[in-house]
């Protein structure tokens, strides 16, 4: 999953940023407000999920989650804020935010309130099957017959959106936007490296990998299992 994160405090920016990859989420990161509105209207249909600081230079998270809402009433925003006022919540939230988190805060608090609100917008599934491999969102966990198997955050990552999509063909510039962020230099035959890997720890011997190439498209996961 895809997610924006405008922050102009540096180090917050790279703490929450490093937590969220390390969960298997890309990020892509704006230090001040303008950049942030930017990367947010640009790229609305790609992001599941937007972190707003409220006080940016050049445009306030006020000021931008205003400018969301006018394009897209649909993806869900939390404000990320020293401000912690009764008043404040709630101006916040009737701003067009769905939730609101004060500074400072820990992480897996965060990383909840992030996977409830993409629950509820995505109809978000917590774990995922095919055959004999089963992937839970929520621990962090895939496991093959029973037993647990180590992927990298790539590697997880991509396992994800190919089961959400399962029987659906996952072109590689999707995946590229999905599983990587938005500095990754689109260079897709890196795609290939991490299913090769997926194959090499999933794949039943003597049978069809579970992942089928679709030549000059991309791959899919057929639903059949």
């Amino acid at each position: 999953m895809r997610v924006l994160l405008v922050e102009d405090e540096t180090a917050i920016a790279n703490f929450i940023a490093e937590g969220l990859e390390e969960e298997g989420f890309a990020v892509d990161v704006a230090h001040n407000g303008r950049e942030g509105a930017r990367l947010a209207l640009d790229n609305l249909s790609e992001y599941d999920l937007i972190l707003l600081d409220w006080m940016l230079p050049g445009a306030s998270g006020i000021e931008i989650c205003r400018a969301i809402r006018k394009e897209n009433t649909s993806v869900p925003v939390i404000f990320l804020t020293a401000k912690d006022t009764v008043d404040d919540v709630v101006f916040g939230l009737e701003t067009g935010a769905n939730d609101y988190l004060r500074k400072p805060f820990a992480f897996e608090e965060l990383l909840a309130r992030m996977r409830v609100l993409l629950r509820r917008s995505t109809g978000e599934q917590n774990i995922f099957r095919y055959a004999d491999i089963e992937l839970d969102v929520a621990t962090h966990r895939v496991s093959k017959a029973g037993n647990p198997v180590e992927l990298t955050p790539k590697e997880f990552a991509l396992l994800e959106l190919l089961l959400r999509n399962k029987g659906k063909a996952c072109r590689r510039t999707r995946i590229i936007e999905k599983v990587w962020d938005i500095n990754f230099d689109h260079d897709t035959s890196v795609i290939d490296v991490y299913i090769n890997a997926l194959r090499k720890k999933l794949d039943t011997a003597g049978q069809a990998s579970f992942i089928q190439t679709l030549r000059g498209i991309g791959y899919r996961i057929n639903d059949d299992a």
